[in-house]
């Protein structure tokens, strides 16, 4: 019984991990053409559907993919995902890799009505 108290002023204590979600510094970042934008999904849910230009690195891979397809740390970055959760800890990564300007962009689905695709 004592245990569900303790559990709850633990989880309340510690600090938040992963990276906000900011949709319109995403969609402002990609349009600059140096831009790389990065699907964290699995690759099954890439297929289903992506955002034209994404490369799709699964989250559980992107630090050891990272280097090749950003090797300078000054790349911006824009990570998604289907809700943002695991844009969020792909973003924390990347950050403590040394990445200076990663931005999660959120969620496909919320994300994709927002950019101006031709």
């Amino acid at each position: 019984m004592r245990l569900l108290p303790l559990l709850l002023t633990l989880s309340l204590s510690l600090p938040a991990v992963a990276g906000e979600i900011d949709r319109p510094a995403a969609v402002q970042a990609l349009q600059m053409p140096d831009t790389l934008l990065i699907d964290v999904r699995s690759s099954e849910e890439f297929a289903e559907g992506s955002i034209p230009g994404a490369i799709n690195i699964e989250e559980s891979a992107l630090a050891g993919s990272i280097a090749e397809v950003a090797p300078d740390k000054d790349t911006t970055v824009v990570l998604y995902c289907r809700t943002g959760r695991r844009s969020s800890v792909a973003q924390d990564g990347l950050q403590a890799l040394g990445y200076r300007n990663v931005i999660n962009g959120g969620g496909y689905e919320d994300l994709l009505p927002l950019l101006p695709l031709d």
